[in-house]
């Protein structure tokens, strides 16, 4: 296709080396003669609002741009339809005034993207290849002024199992000449059928549930460069706890599973599983001052947010240890206030005896079998009874035999967090570090209200069918509360029907909830799953070198599993970097297929961040423990880059990067930017014989993209690509 008809329908070349492109879409702008760069535009704002009812999502986008030039500027705004979407309508309007969009599918749109990646020598667009797309005229684009664009469409969400599916387009950094100044986006949801799950695997949001039947979906950011589009997912069902399953799998391998489970928002009391908690508070001397009062305030907060029928007890303890009741009692207006007076009269003085104070906790027996917690608060180290962190651990395993689950909150940096840590993994629970400038009763409340209503306990998982489960994370099940939901990812073998259940305790009477699932589908859009599955295993791996020492066969797997899925962190990456080098020096690796950059800085950075995560206080400690945690509890990209602000490092040519912003996932691997190639993890996995040397925008190299059309997604990285497809290894070269 000549330039001139390029011309005519877009007003523009594209030239995305320079070329600023927006969040929801592409504005191109052209280019005067003779060809010069073009001048960018800058996004003062970008909104999004989104009302789903039902099936049906409304989006509707308001944006600001600044033309930061001289010159008045005329271009096309593109903007690519999610795959699956079903447009219902579409408008846009630009300083007030309605504009007329052209819609065209995704045959015609693959075409126009790809005569224009032929002319400007950039392969971005291909990214978009199997979408249609809406395109708009805009012009004037005057000098030195801002230009306010609002779109909205309408579009029917599709449906897999009672779970749906909603994109937003986000995925534009690689476009953006600047970070986008001001980005939200809220989605206000409505259905008929309750809310049992709402989750977004690409960005953290904020979720306020109003009822069973609408919920608000939020996040905002500032001064950002979207790398991921937006999804979100939500599942729909009147059971009293719903479970909702997404499957990925490739090939004859193994596939991966996403399964949540959540109850309702609104429940009945009858419903509510009474708890018996016992806080367990330290006023040893180093508590003293501020902090003393912010934990006198967070326990006040939880003793007075106990639920009827509830049991509790609180623990002092310093150089010794004293219980308030003695033993368990009912959360009952005159325990209350006993409680309260109990905790204004705290007061820091006196030593550390963890083993008392624990020891005075597990004898308290609960009513019955109903759950119970501890929480364990303390800001330092025993320095009284037995003050050996094995022996004491030991101590606790034993007493602990109504395998009671107990919280760890470590206050400050000089907490040993290899004692509260191994306390968490003993009794199958979680720990939480509070920083010295961090506020201690937003902390413990915040827990607390995540654990104030169980609605079932003693969770197991059981599969009947040709389909086996391995390897999930969490691999021990916590209990499931009101407000939250339980998301499990893991492996699986097999393919067909399967019936889970999952089993849990409502007031010792045993219930059981079941989902029909199918595993025999290749779903290609929950690529997003094996990383996320890795992640969560990486981080069990290594708080397992953390706190049992280093075993080589777990640091091979976690090499392995953190190369193939992209999981870069201070921890894996130093692994990954070291691996390369052994394997490069005896010639089983060739320089071509390594996946991380020779920077001696950044591997000097890694090595050290890697030693001090297995020390066992301090605050580099604190800061691995928290992230290897949130590690094996991510749920979405972001919790996946743990420690992603100590990854800079000066390239050759002594301009700044990033690692965690050189990966990508595609087809359910990792594709990592070393120099200027683009390089496909899996070339380290597989040995082909067939090999091909294409030459980027040359006929061969749209004659693949012609005929396997899926390798768009390895194309669109750059004009330097080195990939594994179809038992084939391709080099894509300019």
């Amino acid at each position: 296709m000549k330039l001139s008809t390029i011309l005519n329908w877009f007003g523009a070349i594209l030239f995305f080396s320079t070329q600023t492109i927006f969040p929801d879409g592409l504005i191109i702008i052209p280019r005067p003669e003779p060809l010069q760069t073009p001048y960018p535009l800058e996004v003062v704002y970008h909104h999004v609002n989104v009302k789903i009812n039902g099936n049906i999502a409304e989006t509707n986008i308001d944006q600001e741009f600044y033309n930061p030039s001289d010159i008045m500027l005329e271009g096309y705004y593109i903007f690519p339809i999610p795959v699956g979407a079903v447009i219902k309508d579409f408008s846009m309007i630009i300083n007030g005034k309605e504009m007329h969009a052209e819609l065209m599918d995704a045959p015609k749109a693959r075409q126009i993207y790809e005569d224009i990646v032929r002319q400007i020598k950039d392969p971005a667009l291909l990214e978009y290849t199997n979408q249609g797309l809406f395109k708009v005229r805009i012009f004037p684009i005057e000098p030195r002024n801002k230009k306010n664009v609002k779109i909205s469409y309408r579009e029917v969400l599709n449906s897999d199992n009672g779970m749906y599916e909603y994109i937003y387009p986000l995925n534009t950094e690689k476009f953006s000449s600047k970070p986008v100044k001001s980005i939200s986006l809220k989605v206000e949801l409505k259905t008929n059928k309750e809310i049992k799950n709402v989750y977004s695997p690409t960005h953290s949001v904020d979720v306020v549930n109003k009822d069973n039947h609408n919920a608000v979906i939020s996040f905002e950011e500032e001064n950002t460069k979207p790398d991921i589009d937006f999804k979100l997912y939500y599942h729909t069902d009147n059971d009293d706890i719903g479970l909702s399953l997404l499957g990925y799998r490739t090939g004859n391998e193994d596939g991966y599973f996403l399964l949540t489970a959540s109850p309702s928002f609104v429940i009945e009391k009858q419903k509510i599983e009474p708890k018996d908690i016992i806080f367990v508070q330290d006023v040893s001397g180093s508590m003293v001052g501020d902090k003393m009062k912010q934990a006198k305030q967070a326990l006040l907060y939880c003793v007075n947010n106990l639920n009827p029928g509830d049991g509790f007890d609180i623990i002092r303890f310093s150089t010794e240890a004293y219980s308030l009741f003695g033993k368990i009692e009912t959360a009952n207006e005159s325990n209350i206030n006993e409680a309260e007076k109990f905790i204004k009269d705290l007061k820091a003085a006196g030593g550390t005896n963890i083993e008392e104070a624990l020891n005075l906790a597990l004898k308290e027996k609960s009513n019955g079998s109903r759950t119970r917690l501890i929480v364990f608060i303390t800001d330092g180290r025993p320095t009284i009874g037995e003050t050996v962190d094995e022996n004491l651990l030991k101590k606790i395993e034993k007493m602990n035999s109504g395998k009671t689950r107990i919280f760890t909150f470590g206050i400050g940096n000089e907490i040993n967090t290899y004692l509260l840590d191994k306390i968490t993994e003993l009794t199958k629970s979680y720990r939480t570090y509070i920083g010295e400038d961090e506020d201690i009763e937003v902390k413990i409340s915040g827990f607390y209200d995540k654990v104030q209503s169980p609605v079932l306990t003693n969770l197991s998982l059981s599969l009947n069918g040709g389909i086996k489960i391995l390897q999930t994370y969490p691999n021990n099940l916590p209990d499931l509360f009101r407000g939250s939901s339980v998301t499990i990812f893991g492996r699986y073998s097999g393919t067909g029907t399967s019936r889970i259940t999952l089993t849990g305790k409502l007031k010792d009477e045993k219930k059981s909830f079941t989902l029909n699932a199918d595993f025999s589908e290749d779903n290609d859009e929950y690529d997003f799953i094996p990383p996320l599955w890795a992640s969560r295993r990486i981080g069990f791996l290594l708080d397992q070198i953390r706190l049992n020492g280093e075993d080589k066969e777990l640091v091979d797997e976690i090499t392995q599993l953190a190369r193939e899925h992209g999981i870069v962190t201070p921890y894996t990456s130093y692994l990954i970097m070291e691996d390369e080098e052994i394997r490069i020096r005896r010639n089983e690796l060739a320089d071509d297929f390594q996946v991380l950059p020779p920077a001696p800085e950044l591997r000097s950075g890694v090595e050290g961040d890697y030693d001090s995560m297995k020390e066992k206080s301090g605050e580099k400690s604190i800061t691995a423990s928290q992230e290897l945690q949130d590690l094996n509890n991510a749920s979405n990209y972001a919790e996946t880059k743990q420690g992603s602000g100590r990854m800079k490092y000066k390239d050759e040519n002594g301009i700044e990067k990033n690692l965690t912003q050189q990966v990508r996932n595609i087809q359910g691997r990792a594709v990592y930017q070393t120099g200027k190639f683009w390089v496909d993890s899996e070339l380290q996995n597989r040995k082909t014989k067939n090999e091909k040397r294409i030459q980027f925008n040359s006929d061969e190299y749209f004659k693949l993209l012609k005929s396997k059309p899926e390798t768009s997604q390895f194309l669109a990285l750059g004009q330097n690509v080195r990939f594994y497809y179809d038992n084939t290894f391709y080099e894509i070269y300019e």
